[in-house]
């Protein structure tokens, strides 16, 4: 019986969770770090299907889910979150098709970039995606630090924080500055960002002047962002004290390689790699010292 592939529905994001965690796991496990994936909610893939149905994808065969898709897009950016197939299955062709069917609505929609980010070691997926004209541009590095080396350490100036709420006026504010660090609006993440309880977003000022953004959930800080450059210094030193204010045990963020002064804040304050990823895309897009990603799959 051929593979079936068809529109994922959110009755399948309990199978497609247990597929991706075992996926990574494998993966990780292989490579000498361990088993670093849990479940957890599907909250973004449920916003994301509502938003674009056409950007979920399920392979089956006799039944059982061999491979799951997820892609988002904004503007001109097609953005793939997930891409995983069963260990015993890789090889196959089943990848291949998964993108296939995840890229074209969008391409229809108007998307011209694709990227995502994905572990550096993943080597066999990484041929897979270069076929599809993505290519390498710079490393993305987990940062992590218990909270306590943090507390009473951060010195430096901090900017003013603002409760970031689900207003008109704030989601388009939070659209210009992504546009100016990222090139495109995510005026629609902002609005999932902002209604999820278990995250904490703020709009950072210097003195009276919006600079930025940024997120934090349960000490991880991300996305954020700023206008211009020189601002990075202040937001990160300003979010990695409200992380670790938070009462969560940890601090962690993902820093672009790109983006020099929040890794030499980082190094500064002890906070060691704990996984190596890369961002792929097709052409290059915003300035990267401007923003830090949520995870793989947020951006």
């Amino acid at each position: 019986m051929p593979i079936l592939f068809r529109p994922a529905r959110e009755t399948d994001f309990v199978r497609a969770d247990t597929l991706v965690v075992g996926s990574i796991n494998d993966l990780t496990v292989r490579h000498g770090f361990g088993e670093i994936a849990s479940p957890h909610p599907p909250r973004f893939q449920i916003f994301s299907l509502k938003d674009d149905p056409d950007g979920l994808w399920v392979a089956e065969d006799a039944g059982e889910m061999v491979g799951f898709a997820w892609s988002w897009f904004c503007g001109d950016l097609w953005f793939l979150a997930q891409l995983f197939v069963s260990p015993d299955r890789q090889g196959g062709g089943i990848g291949n098709e998964l993108i296939k069917r995840t890229w074209g609505p969008a391409r229809e929609k108007g998307a011209i970039n694709k990227a995502l980010i994905t572990f550096t070691f993943n080597t066999v997926s990484q041929g897979l995606y270069l076929r599809y004209g993505m290519y390498p541009r710079f490393p993305i590095y987990n940062f992590s630090v218990a909270s306590e080396h943090l507390i009473g350490r951060l010195q430096g100036a901090q900017l003013r924080c603002v409760a970031v709420e689900n207003t008109a006026s704030d989601l388009f504010s939070l659209a210009q500055i992504d546009i100016q660090a990222l090139g495109v609006s995510r005026e629609k993440h902002h609005s999932f960002l902002i209604q999820d309880k278990a995250t904490k977003g703020v709009m950072l000022y210097d003195r009276d002047v919006r600079v930025g953004y940024a997120y934090i959930a349960d000490g991880h800080i991300g996305p954020l962002a700023v206008v211009q450059p020189d601002a990075m210094e202040a937001a990160f030193r300003t979010a990695l004290s409200l992380a670790a204010e938070s009462g969560a045990p940890h601090v962690s963020a993902f820093l672009p390689g790109a983006c020099d002064v929040a890794l030499r804040i980082a190094l500064e304050h002890r906070m060691r790699i704990t996984l190596p990823m890369v961002l792929m895309s097709t052409r290059d897009f915003g300035d990267w010292r401007q923003y830090l990603p949520r995870n793989p799959g947020f951006m």
